[in-house]
C-alpha cells in the first residue's frame, strides 16, 4: 500500500524522517509531494495512493474522486474544514484528524499575542501587564485548556464557556470558573480567547453584540478560524468602541481595511502560526502516520471525524 504525504506547506525534515520510519517498518511504501504549486500535480499523486497525510492542504471532492483507491485521510492538525467530508464519506474514505498535537504551540502564540497587545504591539508608550486581568476561554477543549492554564500561572483570572462541557468538574480541577452562556463570557473576559471550529452553526457568530458587551480596554484573541467571525459586526464594533482590540492568527477577508482604519488596535500574523514550532510539526506528523498504520493494521478509527 502507498501513503502519501501530501503538503503544499511541508513538514520539518525530523517529521518526514520520522513518518518513513514508521511507514516502512508498517511494511509500506510513503511518497511525498511537498511544496506543489498546481493542482493538477496533487490530483496526479493522489491516483494510486490508499493512504493521504495532509496539513492545510484542500481536499476538495474533485481530488477525492481523482483518488480510486483511498482508504483514509489523515489531517495533521485538529481542524478539518479543508476536507471535503461529504464527499468522502459518499467514497466510504475515513478521515482523521490529530487532536492535541499542535495545541500547545497554539496555547503558547494565543497567549503572547495578549502581551504582544498589551504592549502596544512593542512599540514605544505605555502598555499594560496581563496579571490582574480577566481571561475568558470560549471553547474548553484541548487548546482552551492549555491557555486557561497558561493565563492562570500569569496570574490572570479564569472564566471559560463550552456547553458540551458539562461537568463543572472538568473546570474547577483547573481552577477556573465555567459560565453559563457566551454572553456572560463575553462581559465578563478583559481577555477573551476564542478557540470554536468552524461550523454552520459557528460561522459568523462572534460579531458586533458580543464585542460591544465587553469591558472597557478589552482584546478578542482569535487562533482559531477566521470565518467564526462577523467581519463587518467587527468593523462597526472597532469604529464605535475606540478601546477594544483584535488580534488574529488567521488574517480576516477584510484585513487591510481593519489595519488601515484601526491601527495598532489590530493585528493578524503574516500567516497562520499556530502550529509553527519544530515540536508541533513533528507530533502531529508522527501522529498522523501512526493512526494511518494502525487503522490499516487494525481498523482503528479513534480520531475519524466523518460519519
Amino acid at each position: 500500500m502507498k501513503i502519501l504525504v501530501a503538503t503544499e506547506k511541508p513538514f520539518a525534515k525530523k517529521a518526514v524522517d520520522g513518518i518513513r520510519a514508521i511507514v516502512e517498518e508498517a511494511g509500506y511504501e510513503l511518497a511525498l509531494l511537498e511544496k506543489y504549486t498546481d493542482k493538477g500535480q496533487l490530483l496526479e499523486a493522489v491516483a494510486d495512493a490508499d493512504a493521504l497525510i495532509i496539513r492545510s492542504d484542500k481536499i476538495t471532492s474533485e481530488v477525492i474522486a481523482a483518488a480510486k483507491n483511498l482508504r483514509i485521510v489523515v489531517r495533521a492538525g485538529a481542524g478539518y474544514d479543508n476536507v471535503d467530508l461529504a464527499a468522502a464519506t459518499e467514497r466510504g474514505i475515513v478521515v482523521m484528524n490529530t487532536p492535541g498535537q499542535n495545541s500547545n504551540a497554539v496555547a503558547e502564540l494565543a497567549i503572547a499575542l495578549m502581551i504582544f497587545m498589551s504592549r502596544n504591539r512593542f512599540t514605544p508608550g505605555t502598555g499594560s501587564e496581563i496579571q490582574g486581568k480577566r481571561l475568558g476561554i470560549h471553547a474548553y477543549g484541548n487548546v482552551g485548556r492549555l491557555v486557561g492554564r497558561k493565563g492562570k500561572a500569569l496570574g490572570m483570572e479564569v472564566v471559560a464557556y463550552d456547553p458540551f462541557i458539562t461537568d463543572a468538574a472538568v473546570f474547577e480541577a483547573d481552577g477556573v470558573r465555567k459560565v453559563d452562556s457566551v454572553e456572560e463570557l463575553y462581559r465578563s473576559s478583559d481577555f477573551l480567547s476564542l478557540h470554536i471550529p468552524a461550523t454552520p452553526e459557528t460561522k459568523g457568530s462572534i460579531g458586533y453584540d458580543l464585542l460591544m458587551s465587553m469591558p472597557a480596554g478589552a482584546t478578542l484573541v482569535n487562533t482559531a478560524r477566521k470565518e467564526v467571525i462577523d467581519e463587518e459586526g467587527l468593523a462597526r464594533a472597532l469604529a464605535e468602541r475606540e478601546d477594544l482590540k483584535y488580534v488574529t492568527d488567521i488574517a480576516a477577508g477584510n484585513q487591510a481595511e481593519l489595519d488601515e482604519r484601526f491601527g495598532k488596535r489590530v493585528f493578524a500574523t503574516p500567516k497562520k502560526m499556530g502550529a509553527e514550532t519544530a515540536e508541533a510539526n513533528i507530533n502531529a506528523g508522527l501522529a498522523a502516520a501512526r493512526q494511518i498504520v494502525d487503522f490499516l493494521k487494525t481498523g482503528n478509527r479513534r480520531f475519524q471525524v466523518n460519519k
